[in-house]
Order: structure tokens, then C-alpha cells, then sequence
């Protein structure tokens, strides 16, 4: 059976961030949903709660499982709730993990500047929407440089989801997850401050770094997060094939 694959996005963002990704796995014959959580894309008019986010993930993951292994992938926000899942007690159907961007522990100073800069941006007459924009495109290559906005910025949702995300106990969700899960920072990503220690709590964790790379890693270096899919996607094939096949 292939491995399906789940993606979710960052905050802010939305499916849409992910289709260098959907295109490639398509291609691969990976089955692939990348999901919209509540407040964001397509479903912008709703709440943002981490319970909505939970089940929305736990429903496309539960879907792909009737039909194969389940990578799961998540970015930042994505990726630390995803984290969350995955590390439930109740060991939900997923068989890899990808953690793109999301190795801090969201509480504390980091978090707190991280709310102090999305508020300075806030203030901008658009929102800092312009600014957003020249960013990307000094950043991101053509092919993938509209992604982050096709869906629309989540700008209302992002300081609930934040302050959200101060809930989590990551590091005991990561003790608990008994799956293979492969942590993809980007060299000068913010965001890499707990990286060692996240590596070390999970039990079956490998950490990839690219190279010039920012938080946006997978949109800024498509190419190279694909081959980091590709190598979960095969080892979860290599591990669900009956032995001597």
C-alpha cells in the first residue's frame, strides 16, 4: 500500500503553502491532503481552538489510515500541534512524522516577541501585508513564492492561536511518540533553539538542517524538503513490506 500523506500548515498561512509538496507526492504516487485548520484558508470565518485543530488533523489522518501508513508533516504551528498528536496517549494511526520549523518550546520570552512583532505588524496600515510581500519575494524562489498567500492570511486568527500554543506539553508528547520522526530546519530559522534537546527526548528522531535556509524552509528550498519526504516516504515503505520482498 503507498503511504498517504497529511500536511498541515503554519499559522497565518494555509494549504496553499504546501503545493511544491501535494505537486511533487503527486507525481511520487503518494496520496496527499494538506489540510486547512479552523481559522485559516478556506475556513478563515471559524474559531481557531486547539480542539478544532486536533480533530481536523486527527479526521484527514484517521481517513488516510483506512488506506495505508500515514506520514504526517506539519510547519511551525502545524508542526507543534501536530507534535501534540501524534504524542497522545491514545497513539493515533500515524506512522512518520515530519517536524518542519517547529523545535522551540512556544511559552516564555521567545513566544512573547514573537506576539510583540506580529502586533508591530498589526499596526501597519496593511496590516504589514506589503512588507510580508517583499520579504517573500527577496526570499522564495518563483515556483513557490505565491504559496503563502493563496489562501489568504489568517491575520485575526494568529495572536488566539499563539497564545494557544503555550498549552502544550511538547516534550512529553515526544517521549511518548514511537514512530520515526525527522525534525528539517532551515540553517537561520528562529525557531531551532530547542533542537537538540527535541532530538534527544524523542526516541526515534533524526534531525536534518538545510543549508542558507530561513523558517520557511520547505517553500524557500522545495526541492530539498521533497527529498527529505521522499526519505520518511521510503523508509516507511521499507518498514511496511513483508520481509524478504
Amino acid at each position: 500500500m503507498a503511504v498517504q500523506v497529511v500536511l498541515v500548515h503554519g499559522i497565518r498561512t494555509s494549504a496553499t503553502m504546501w503545493r511544491s509538496q501535494v505537486e511533487y507526492l503527486r507525481q511520487r504516487g503518494n496520496p496527499v491532503v494538506a489540510v486547512d485548520l479552523p481559522g485559516h484558508g478556506s475556513r478563515m470565518a471559524e474559531e481557531y481552538t486547539l480542539d478544532g485543530a486536533f480533530a481536523t488533523i486527527d479526521e484527514a489522518v484517521t481517513d488516510a489510515a483506512t488506506r495505508g501508513p500515514v506520514l504526517l508533516a506539519g510547519h511551525s504551528m502545524g508542526g507543534l500541534v501536530s507534535m501534540e498528536y501524534v504524542g497522545r496517549e491514545d497513539r493515533p494511526p500515524v506512522a512518520g512524522f515530519v517536524a518542519a520549523s517547529c523545535t522551540a518550546i512556544p511559552r516564555g520570552v521567545g513566544l512573547a516577541a514573537y506576539r510583540l512583532l506580529t502586533r508591530g505588524f498589526d499596526s501597519l496600515p496593511d496590516r504589514g501585508l506589503w512588507l510580508t510581500r517583499q520579504m517573500l519575494y527577496r526570499t522564495l524562489p518563483p515556483e513557490t513564492v505565491e504559496d503563502f498567500a493563496a489562501g489568504g492570511y489568517a491575520f485575526d486568527t494568529q495572536h488566539l492561536a499563539m497564545r494557544s500554543l503555550s498549552v502544550l506539553d511538547l516534550l512529553s508528547a515526544l517521549r511518548r511518540i514511537q514512530v520515526p520522526v525527522w525534525f528539517v530546519n532551515g540553517q537561520y530559522d528562529q525557531l531551532r533553539v530547542n533542537e537538540r534537546l527535541f532530538v534527544r527526548v524523542a526516541r526515534h528522531a533524526e534531525l536534518i538542517v538545510v543549508p542558507r535556509t530561513s523558517h520557511l524552509v520547505s517553500a524557500m528550498r522545495p526541492k530539498a524538503f521533497n527529498a527529505v519526504l521522499n526519505l520518511a516516504i521510503t523508509t516507511l515503505e521499507r518498514e511496511s513490506s513483508p520481509r524478504g520482498t
